[in-house]
């Protein structure tokens, strides 16, 4: 049950940057996609403090971080256009990778 807390967790730390840029664009409700980051750091922080009772404080924190990194990153290129080259999904890849490692060994 702590991993799916972390993984959970993990999803929700994409959701505060995505709240920010969306807030950073004219056409939008300011007050609204800040409250989603607000929300979403608070949701994500709670199911990474329960996952830290069983799961190792280090390992925890890299998923944690690697999920919401990678998500964004695979985020801004689905909805805002960021570069999506050969070297950087390279790079992406490596985040996950390190995941999977810390959860296996």
């Amino acid at each position: 049950m702590n991993w799916i807390a972390l993984i959970v967790a993990g999803l929700f730390e994409i959701g505060w940057p995505l709240g920010l840029k969306m807030a950073q664009m004219p056409q939008n409700n300011k007050i609204g996609w800040i409250a989603l980051a607000v929300v979403s750091m608070i949701i994500s922080g709670s199911l990474l403090f329960y996952a830290q009772k069983t799961i190792p404080i280090g390992t925890a924190y890299a998923v944690w971080t690697g999920i919401g990194a990678v998500g964004t990153f695979l985020v801004g290129i689905s909805f805002f256009g960021d570069a999506a080259n050969g070297l950087r999904l390279l790079s992406a890849m490596l985040i996950v990778a390190g995941i999977i490692g810390l959860k296996i060994f």
